[in-house]
């Protein structure tokens, strides 16, 4: 069983059982065993209040900073299961760890539904992280201890010592894979735009034509999901007679996207069905992807389920076509940062140039943006056919 208490006074919560409940964003727990190291350089009397301090450094890119704050909590609610501090994690340990991730057990602990943080159903996993997830787990929490070990609060960072390191956790940039082929993408717009069976409702109209604004917007502008649920209409603007997305991403950075004309007459279709005039104002605050009752925007988590689940029901669809096994099996791992990976890498091959590409993507860095570059691939592939069995 779970147990949980909270306190009002600090707004912190203490962990008892395995899995807690969240109150501050920023230091969301309290392990009531872990006792300040003398060395400690930093203000924290507990391992969740060091992790707190880590995580603050992050709290101008706030969807960084959900990401640390899910790893580094699944790691001190283990701890907390098995009697430990982060300062009692050894290479052992971590190997442990690291087979917990791939298969959280027992898995009515740890494992639930999506639910709100503060539901008693809460649990921290959906469920056994991939290869790749663990691996960016792991990523963060070595950074983390890195920071750790500088702050006084533990000796030593136990990931220094795993011997295939170089590969897993290192943060040099890796092609980018999880995408949907060009051939996948036709097919699958193809689907979403095939017409309604007779007799629809007109919330089945209202869906359909949602979803259809939702993937394209997705699909022409590589937005994230939290900069989509939260865009207003009035970051559509007309400048010098041309139109943009001004977006408001990582790291709270401003930024301006120009909108293909595809995007222009999207934007105009759906305004016009929800009754609106075809061009936004630059004052609205309106949002674009609305609720069922044409109004009210939608969370983040809603808006990620709505995608994941018209993937599911798209690999359903292509299934029952006979379509290519590989192709259903992308469709049904895809999740809506696939969406993004997939807009880029399209941008890449149809010839926009990497540092325009960058700037729409927002990339930092163009060797992030270089990911998405599967040209060589072309030609290497196209040069390897001179290679024959016979002259």
């Amino acid at each position: 069983m779970i147990h949980i208490n909270e306190s009002k006074e600090s707004g912190l919560v203490n962990i008892r059982g395995g899995v807690q409940r969240e109150v501050l964003p920023v230091a969301p727990l309290v392990v009531e065993r872990a006792i300040k190291p003398a060395g400690a350089r930093i203000s924290a009397g507990t391992d969740a209040e060091a992790v707190a301090a880590w995580l603050v450094e992050y709290q101008d890119s706030p969807q960084t900073l959900k990401s640390y704050r899910r790893e580094t909590e699944r790691l001190l609610l283990w701890l907390e299961s098995k009697q430990l501090t982060l300062g009692a994690l050894d290479r052992e340990m971590l190997r442990q760890f690291e087979l917990f991730l791939a298969d959280p057990q027992p898995y009515e602990h740890w494992v639930g539904p999506s639910k709100p943080r503060h539901h008693p159903q809460w649990r921290p996993f959906r469920g056994g992280l991939s290869p790749a997830s663990r691996r960016q787990s792991l990523i963060i929490l070595q950074g983390l201890f890195s920071w750790l070990v500088e702050a006084g609060w533990v000796s030593h960072n136990p990931f220094r010592l795993m011997r295939d390191k170089s590969r897993r956790l290192s943060n040099h940039s890796q092609r980018i894979e999880r995408y949907l082929e060009r051939g996948l993408w036709e097919w699958f717009w193809q689907w979403l735009n095939r017409p309604l069976a007779l007799g629809q409702s007109s919330r089945a109209e209202y869906e359909q034509i949602r979803r259809q604004f939702i993937f394209s917007f997705a699909y022409l502008l590589a937005p994230r999901i939290s900069e989509m649920a939260d865009a207003r209409m009035g970051d559509f603007q007309m400048v010098e007679g041309r139109w943009w997305w001004s977006v408001v991403g990582k790291g709270s950075k401003i930024a301006r996207v120009p909108l293909p004309e595809d995007m222009q007459e999207c934007l105009a279709r759906w305004r016009k069905y929800l009754g609106l005039n075809a061009w936004p104002d630059h004052a609205d605050e309106s949002p674009v992807i609305r609720a069922l009752d044409g109004c009210r925007g939608i969370g983040h988590n809603q808006l990620y389920r709505l995608i994941r689940d018209t993937f599911l029901q798209a690999a359903d669809a292509l299934e029952n076509e006979g379509g290519l096994p590989a192709y259903i099996a992308a469709l049904r791992k895809a999740t809506p940062h696939w969406l993004r990976h997939t807009s880029i890498t399209h941008q890449a091959q149809a010839g926009i140039s990497l540092r325009h590409l960058a700037e729409s993507a927002r990339h930092a860095r163009l060797d992030t943006t270089s990911r998405y570059l599967h040209t060589e691939d072309d030609e290497w592939h196209r040069e390897q056919q001179r290679h024959r069995l016979t002259p």
